[in-house]
Protein backbone atom coordinates (compact mmCIF):
# COMPACT_ATOMS: atom_id res chain seq x y z
CA UNK A 1 0.00 0.00 0.00
CA UNK A 2 1.16 4.08 -0.95
CA UNK A 3 1.76 5.20 2.64
CA UNK A 4 1.51 8.44 1.75
CA UNK A 5 -2.29 8.12 1.11
CA UNK A 6 -4.50 9.41 3.54
CA UNK A 7 -7.73 7.61 3.67
CA UNK A 8 -11.24 8.87 4.46
CA UNK A 9 -13.51 7.16 6.75
CA UNK A 10 -15.28 4.33 5.03
CA UNK A 11 -18.35 4.70 3.32
CA UNK A 12 -20.71 2.22 3.69
CA UNK A 13 -24.28 1.68 1.59
CA UNK A 14 -26.61 -1.11 2.60
CA UNK A 15 -25.19 -4.42 2.98
CA UNK A 16 -21.80 -3.45 3.97
CA UNK A 17 -20.82 -2.29 0.81
CA UNK A 18 -17.96 0.02 2.02
CA UNK A 19 -15.73 2.07 0.51
CA UNK A 20 -12.67 5.14 0.66
CA UNK A 21 -11.38 8.08 -0.64
CA UNK A 22 -8.41 8.76 -0.09
CA UNK A 23 -5.75 11.51 -1.63
CA UNK A 24 -2.08 11.92 -1.82
CA UNK A 25 0.31 14.67 -1.61
CA UNK A 26 1.14 14.54 -5.28
CA UNK A 27 -2.71 15.69 -6.62
CA UNK A 28 -3.93 11.65 -7.01
CA UNK A 29 -7.05 10.51 -5.67
CA UNK A 30 -7.72 7.15 -4.94
CA UNK A 31 -10.93 4.80 -4.24
CA UNK A 32 -10.85 1.50 -2.43
CA UNK A 33 -13.21 -1.33 -1.26
CA UNK A 34 -12.80 -0.88 2.56
CA UNK A 35 -10.04 -3.23 2.86
CA UNK A 36 -8.35 -3.42 0.03
CA UNK A 37 -6.48 -0.33 0.12
CA UNK A 38 -3.20 -1.84 -1.20
CA UNK A 39 -5.06 -2.20 -4.59
CA UNK A 40 -7.17 1.52 -4.99
CA UNK A 41 -8.73 3.00 -8.55
CA UNK A 42 -5.99 5.80 -9.18
CA UNK A 43 -6.50 9.21 -10.51
CA UNK A 44 -6.46 12.84 -10.53
CA UNK A 45 -8.32 15.14 -7.65
CA UNK A 46 -9.92 16.52 -10.59
CA UNK A 47 -11.28 13.12 -11.98
CA UNK A 48 -12.78 12.50 -8.54
CA UNK A 49 -14.46 15.26 -7.88
CA UNK A 50 -15.90 14.99 -11.83
CA UNK A 51 -17.19 11.85 -10.91
CA UNK A 52 -18.39 12.57 -7.56
CA UNK A 53 -20.68 15.15 -9.15
CA UNK A 54 -21.69 13.14 -12.21
CA UNK A 55 -22.95 10.62 -9.65
CA UNK A 56 -24.54 13.03 -7.48
CA UNK A 57 -26.30 14.42 -11.03
CA UNK A 58 -27.97 11.39 -11.57
CA UNK A 59 -25.56 10.56 -14.19
CA UNK A 60 -25.12 7.11 -12.81
CA UNK A 61 -28.41 6.32 -11.56
CA UNK A 62 -28.93 3.24 -14.03
CA UNK A 63 -26.18 1.16 -13.02
CA UNK A 64 -28.12 1.20 -9.57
Amino acid sequence: MNSDITWEDPYCAEGNNCFRIGTDTTGNAYIAVTGQEDTPLTDTHEALRTLILEIKAGKADHLL
